[in-house]
C-alpha cells in the first residue's frame, strides 16, 4: 500500500493583532520557542528589548534572547490593562505585564510595562517590536494627563 503524504502544515495566519498578542503571551507561558518565533515578522529589522536589557535586532538575535530566557523555564506572565492603537495594517499595544517569579524568597509578583508593535503581512499579523521596561514590585499606576514633558 503506498504511503500517503501528511497534510501540509497550515500557515499561521492570525487574523488580528489581538489574537497575535494572545499567542505571544501563551508562547511565553509555555516556553515555546518555535511557536514564539513563528509570530515575528520575517524581517531583519525586528527588534526586542527585554527588561533592563539591550536592544536586540534581527531574527537570530531575538531567537537567541528568548532561548536564553526559556533556559530558566516558562515565563509566568499575564497581560493586563492593555491599551490599543490600531490602524488598517498596524497596531501598537501598551501592556501592563504581571509576572509571577518563583524564587528563593517564594512566589513574588513583578510588573513590567511593555509596548508591542504589530504589522499585517501577506501571511497574517506579525510582531515587529517588543519593548519591555525594567520590572517593579508594585503595580504601576497609569499617569494622568499632564502638560507636555519630554522624559
Amino acid at each position: 500500500m503506498p504511503r500517503t503524504k501528511p497534510p501540509p502544515i497550515p500557515t499561521l495566519a492570525l487574523v488580528s493583532a489581538v489574537e497575535l498578542e494572545q499567542q505571544f503571551y501563551a508562547a511565553l507561558r509555555n516556553a515555546d520557542l518555535e511557536g514564539l518565533m513563528a509570530l515575528w515578522a520575517d524581517d531583519d529589522d525586528i527588534v526586542c528589548v527585554h527588561p533592563g536589557g539591550l536592544r536586540v535586532i534581527g531574527p537570530a538575535a531575538v531567537r537567541a534572547s528568548f532561548e536564553a530566557i526559556f533556559s530558566n523555564g516558562p515565563v509566568d506572565i499575564h497581560p493586563e490593562k492593555v491599551r490599543r492603537f490600531e490602524g488598517p495594517a498596524f497596531a501598537v499595544h501598551s501592556v501592563l505585564e504581571r509576572v509571577q517569579v518563583h524564587g528563593p524568597k517564594g512566589d513574588e509578583t513583578g510588573w513590567v510595562v511593555a509596548t508591542n508593535a504589530y504589522v499585517e503581512t501577506p501571511v497574517g499579523w506579525r510582531i515587529v517590536a517588543h519593548h519591555a521596561s525594567p520590572g517593579v514590585q508594585s503595580e504601576p499606576q497609569d499617569g494622568a494627563d499632564r502638560a507636555a514633558v519630554l522624559h
